[in-house]
């Protein structure tokens, strides 16, 4: 079995158009908008053997474990909160009322955000079984035709509707706000940083989760002992950390088998002591169901009331991470294990710990430890400080996921990504991603010496992320989902309504803690801009100054053939990059089967090996030159290397060869040895003198070039041999 080559025509612009053939009735390969669609098969080397995401249908028994499983990487976040929601609360002289005002809050936050939002309606909007705000942004992409106004490039065929994992439409007449998206640059470009900005935030989630549960669940031993200082309490938590971020080169895959266990007793056992306290303390608390005690509470407690929605919004923390992690599981597990197991364990353990409270108000600071009854101290210390590293993992693990994907889809610079699992393609570990998360969160714990400050920050962080959502999703449901307006809109307007309402007590904390995400966010924004302005810089530069088919067949006439086969990388999809005009003048040869290859990455999760190569030979140059397109989606391996490629390269070469002569040429080029060539551009920016151009000179010459150098350039993300491929450079100067 083959690749499928492409065919190229001109489009109603007179732009050259790269289309896939599909195989007709004969089994001949014809041209047109078609793909993959006579079930052909490829296999380029065992990396491309995946297995393909296509839906499964799973028995209750398979759904059950799945289920049990998502208790250990899904809800550790969440099911950590009871930790430190109420010891957030800082409201003198509360009684009754305002306990059971807290709870009815804490437990319609709950339900609305987590059990309906979430649960209900975002985990539907997935990508191929594939979540998170990278995967709404993927579902729009392939809806909606970006333009090249956006941060980075965008290259779009006729053929990608045909790609399996390319989404369907419930229609094909395109919505208001389809074509709203598609007319204007500046609503594509602002939704790209929306999807930015939510990402970022994330990122600040995985620094702020492992400081505030670790340190959460290590504060409780101060009421041991009177000796035991907060400066204690933060070494000690400072100590878990370390080790924590250090452990993460080992692979997730080395403990994950015992997640999900502690994650049960944990569950378990909050139930259970919740239950413990209704009975023992107030057993009518649950009529904190009826949100007449919020009215209650905000009519008592007024200014004093709004402010404490900032540690409300704590109960939700990790909500985000059932649509993030939805790859590693499906719909149904995930919707199980949350209405079965965590959802009721996590109303037993508020309520008990309000019910606890009513009786004890002055122990609203240490409200968790101090509800669990003398004898069950201890193991539920042990206990607790193992969930919350659990949950500490699930975010850090979300956040190498989050970055692997950036990196996929051209918005973050190459940084190193390790898969630590031969088993779960999902499982990946990115040492500098990690690094710079220990770092941020060793300093936000020393920084704020377990004050409430990294409460505020880890609530501004977890609400902007779900406003953020609720955005992507009203135009998902739109655009996609073919939901009425009105009905989007109302989803739009209660959910904006009540994070805003939220946000804005938070907000008024950013002199407090709160301002912590903005920064770690900022700190990563200004990596993704820089990276994307200076690659979308250099494609418009190459694009403005490639080779014209005219030139191409001068210099390929000037230029020595060499027997063998050069792969020449390129990031233009039409035409060929000033650099190879470059590398011929210097070199005075060429090999005599050249082939320009260009890497495509889609929004889509994966593309199947039948759809992922496709070939066509240059016209008005002589034999032997050709170009193709590699496609790959955000979840693929990327291997060019072995044997088995290259003959899948010749079979498809030949197969749109024109004569016997070049077909022979072909099989003697490849028997003669193969090279690949790598570009290595320096960008030199000059021109602007007013006070913007002077900043984006500063972004091209001094960001993006820092990037360049410091990261991993595009080879180490292709796998391919080494020991053949040569880089050559050259400086672009581009005039802003």
């Amino acid at each position: 079995d083959r690749p499928l080559p492409m065919e190229r025509r001109a489009d109603a612009n007179g732009d050259i158009v790269l289309e896939m053939a599909s195989p007709g009735a004969d089994g001949q390969q014809q041209g047109g908008d078609g793909g993959a669609s006579g079930g052909r098969t490829l296999s380029f080397s065992q990396a491309y053997k995946m297995r393909h995401r296509t839906p499964q249908v799973f028995t209750v028994s398979q759904t059950l474990l799945l289920s049990f499983q998502s208790l250990g990487i899904v809800y550790g976040d969440l099911g950590t909160s009871p930790l430190y929601v109420f010891p957030s609360v800082v409201l003198p002289g509360a009684g009754e009322r305002d306990f059971l005002g807290i709870l009815s809050l804490i437990l319609w936050t709950l339900t609305l955000m987590s059990l309906v939002k979430y649960v209900l309606i975002v985990l539907r909007a997935d990508d191929h079984g594939e979540g998170g705000t990278f995967a709404l942004y993927s579902l729009l992409r392939q809806h909606v035709n970006f333009k090249g106004g956006t941060p980075a490039q965008v290259t779009r065929l006729p053929s990608d509707l045909q790609l399996r994992f390319h989404g369907k439409k419930k229609r094909s007449e395109p919505s208001r706000m389809q074509k709203f998206l598609e007319g204007s640059a500046v609503a594509q470009s602002v939704l790209t940083y929306v999807v930015l900005v939510g990402t970022s935030m994330v990122m600040g989630d995985g620094a702020l989760t492992p400081a505030i549960s670790v340190l959460s669940a290590v504060q409780g031993i101060q009421s041991r002992s009177p000796k035991i200082e907060q400066k204690h309490v933060v070494m000690l938590s400072v100590v878990i950390l370390l080790l924590l971020f250090l452990f993460q080169q080992m692979g997730t895959g080395r403990v994950s088998f015992s997640f999900s266990p502690i994650m049960l007793v944990w569950f378990g056992s909050i139930a259970m002591i919740g239950l413990y306290n209704i009975i023992v303390y107030y057993p009518p608390v649950l009529k904190a169901v009826n949100p007449y005690y919020i009215y209650c509470y905000f009519a008592r407690n007024g200014t004093a009331g709004w402010e404490q929605l900032g540690a409300v919004i704590l109960c939700i923390t990790g909500a985000e991470a059932m649509f993030a992690d939805l790859g590693h599981f499906n719909k149904r597990s995930i919707q199980v294990a949350f209405s079965t197991v965590v959802y009721p364990s996590l109303i037993l353990a508020y309520a008990g710990q309000a019910a606890y409270l009513i009786k004890n108000p002055a122990d609203l600071s240490t409200a968790f430890y101090s509800s669990i009854p003398g004898g069950l101290f201890w193991p539920m210390f042990v206990v607790a400080t193992l969930a919350a590293i659990v949950a500490s993992q699930s975010l850090i693990s979300a956040s190498f996921s989050i970055i692997r994907q950036s990196i996929v889809l051209d918005y973050f610079p190459r940084a190193t990504v390790r898969h630590t699992s031969d088993k779960y393609e999902g499982q990946v570990y990115c040492p500098e991603v990690n690094y710079l998360l220990m770092l941020f969160c060793v300093l936000i714990t020393i920084g704020f010496q377990g004050g409430p400050e990294i409460g505020h920050a880890f609530g501004v962080a977890v609400i902007w992320v779900m406003l953020i959502t609720t955005a992507l999703m009203t135009v998902v449901m739109v655009v996609i989902w073919d939901v009425h307006p009105a009905l989007a809109a109302t989803f739009f307007t209660v959910y904006v309504a009540v994070e805003d309402l939220y946000m804005s007590s938070l907000m008024n904390k950013l002199a407090q803690g709160g301002w912590v995400p903005f920064a770690i966010t900022a700190f990563f924004l200004v990596i993704t801009v820089s990276w994307t302005y200076g690659r979308k810089k250099k494609g418009e530069y190459e694009a403005g100054h490639m080779i014209s088919g005219n030139e191409l067949a001068t210099v390929v006439a000037r230029s020595a053939r060499v027997p063998g086969v050069c792969f020449f990388f390129t990031d233009l999809m039409n035409g060929i990059p000033p650099i190879v005009r470059h590398y011929a003048e210097h070199t005075g040869c060429l090999r005599e089967l050249l082939l320009f290859v260009t890497v495509r990455r889609l929004p889509v999760t994966s593309v199947l090996p039948e759809e992922r190569f496709l070939v066509a030979a240059e016209e008005e140059v002589p034999p032997g030159v050709y170009r193709s397109v590699v496609q790959y989606g955000y979840m693929d391996k990327q291997d060019m290397e072995g044997e088995e490629f290259l003959e899948s390269v010749l079979a498809a070469l030949k197969e749109i060869a024109r004569t016997a002569e070049e077909a022979a040429m072909m099989d003697r080029a490849c028997r003669s040895g193969v090279s690949v060539v790598i570009g290595r551009t320096i960008l030199t920016a000059s021109g602007g003198k007013q006070v913007h151009g002077w900043f984006r000179r500063f972004i091209v010459n001094h960001m993006y070039r820092f990037l360049q150098k410091n990261f991993n350039s595009g080879v180490s993300n292709i796998k391919l041999d080494h020991d053949k491929t040569m880089q050559v450079g050259m400086n672009y100067k581009i005039k802003l």
